[in-house]
């Protein structure tokens, strides 16, 4: 993409293709979790749920705590702030295009009562 919004990262978008990523992120929203809950709630092998909480780390979408001998995982707001900010920048042309559409509906509208 030539006009690339630089607080986009498209590794984002990358990470959260995977399902149980989506999954593991979604479950993160309603507050920090351990792995062992992670893949309980999801029915996920523990082994299998590190691994896919690696690559979330990996690409900035959660942060690791260490408290006593357990690792929790929360989410990190600003992967999301960015991907936010990139799709705003698309709102623009989506309006113009309802509003051309609304345009185009009256006008046949019209021609109909005519």
């Amino acid at each position: 993409m030539s006009g690339k919004n630089p607080g986009m990262d498209m590794t984002t978008l990358s990470a959260l293709a995977e399902p149980n990523r989506r999954d593991i992120v979604e479950l993160l929203c309603g507050g920090p979790l351990t792995v062992g809950e992670i893949a309980d709630r999801l029915g996920l092998r523990q082994p299998q749920a590190s691994k896919h909480l690696k690559v979330l780390s990996d690409n900035g979408i959660v942060e690791v705590m260490a408290e006593a001998n357990r690792r929790i995982y929360k989410l990190r707001p600003e992967p999301f702030q960015a991907l936010d900010s990139w799709l705003k920048s698309f709102r623009h042309v989506m309006e113009g295009r309802i509003d051309n559409l609304e345009d185009y509906l009256r006008e046949l509208q019209n021609q109909k009562k005519s």
